[in-house]
């Protein structure tokens, strides 16, 4: 397939922070992904949390199942609208790498721990690991990814670690955060399909854990309106194919939506090149309906199910874990690996060792320094 002008073109990438001989049958990008998903944190995507613990059930979404539908809807958008498919897979895979065990709940604590240091945002930590903590190379640090690649990854950013950011890469992939500009069309892709892909899943796991209903999402107009289409189409149709169906055409409305939204705020852009994408406003977006109803499915998740009393109780007790740890490391270094322990700023090497951990292990650890045990 042809690429689109303003799409990123691998040939003109801004290149790497080490350079490389370039490989002889794979494309920057194509390198990029490759790259992601033989790393170590890649890997420990499939036992860290989404929405519900690692041990609460062996069928709900982990960070490797939710990467995995963010990459494969971001290719089908970019498929359609001619945007590289290796670029945005790669960022894709990459988004949640540096996402702490036990979900937001733990990087929410390890933020609090961190507010004396600098910090933690699990943004700036996946650009972290992909630069700095994978060990997997002679000549470099990380994985010495694309500039693209790096600045997908960067979803988010605080002016002040952006302007850290700045001062030691200037003109980097931090720079966009100061002075209002976008990324490229595949970043504020992958933006969306994250979006879309949580949404869709959390509906599934949500019923699937008994603690949101069907009767309960026919408040929502988005969800709704694909029950009774599906059930107008096969009215004998019950139990979770009724919930499958309705997911299914939920989620290709909104990819359909996507598609048809962008390629109308292109059509009125007219940019030249990728370069040209940003200065320009946001052009990968939703219909104006389509994101109202997104944000109502949002706002009805994050009442009914991710405030739900057992998912509070359970992210308090996964709260506590990781402040213990914290506490126990800082107090005692020591019991980190040698690599960790030796680095002169402790505070964030211990940041860094627990972000790094799957939801079991750091469960395992805060037994073994404290002797409670608070999670199964």
């Amino acid at each position: 397939m042809q690429l689109a002008c303003y799409a990123s073109d691998p040939a003109r990438s801004r290149g790497r922070r080490h350079a490389e001989e370039p490989a002889p049958t794979r494309t920057e990008y194509q390198r990029d992904r490759d790259r992601i998903v033989h790393s170590t944190a890649f890997r420990r995507l499939v036992y860290k949390t989404q929405v519900f613990l690692n041990h609460e059930g062996d069928l709900f979404r982990t960070r490797l199942t939710h990467s995995l539908e963010v990459a494969q809807l971001g290719r089908s958008i970019a498929r359609a609208l001619r945007l590289n498919e290796d670029l945005v897979e790669a960022i894709a895979l990459a988004h949640d790498l540096g996402h702490t065990p036990f979900g937001h709940a733990g990087q929410d604590a390890l933020d609090d721990c961190m507010a004396g240091h600098g910090g933690f945002e699990h943004n700036l930590q996946s650009l972290r690991v992909v630069d700095e903590l994978e060990e997997r190379y002679p000549r470099f640090n990380g994985l010495n990814l694309t500039f693209e690649t790096r600045e997908g990854v960067l979803k988010h950013c605080s002016a002040a670690n952006a302007r850290r950011i700045e001062g030691m890469e200037p003109g980097g992939v931090a720079r966009r955060f100061l002075d209002r500009t976008r990324p490229g069309l595949e970043a504020q892709l992958c933006n969306l399909a994250d979006e879309i892909a949580y949404n869709a899943h959390d509906i599934d796991d949500g019923v699937r854990s008994g603690l949101i209903t069907l009767e309960q999402l026919t408040e929502v107009p988005l969800f709704e309106q694909f029950r009774l289409e599906t059930l107008r189409e096969f009215p004998m149709l019950q139990g979770r194919r009724v919930l499958y169906e309705s997911i299914r055409r939920m989620l290709s409305a909104q990819v359909y939506d996507v598609i048809d939204a962008t390629r109308v705020a292109l059509a009125a852009a007219e940019p030249a090149d990728a370069d040209a994408v940003r200065s320009a406003r946001a052009l990968v977006k939703f219909s104006d309906d389509m994101a109202a109803q997104s944000a109502a499915l949002k706002t009805f998740l994050l009442r009914n199910l991710y405030r739900h009393p057992q998912v509070m109780a359970t992210t308090g007790q996964a709260k506590e874990v990781v402040r213990g740890l914290f506490a126990a490391y800082l107090q005692e270094p020591g019991q980190m690996p040698p690599d960790f322990a030796a680095r002169p700023n402790v505070a964030r090497a211990v940041a860094d060792y627990i972000a790094g951990m799957t939801d079991r292990f750091a469960a395992r650890e805060h037994e073994r320094l404290t002797g409670a045990k608070l999670l199964p």
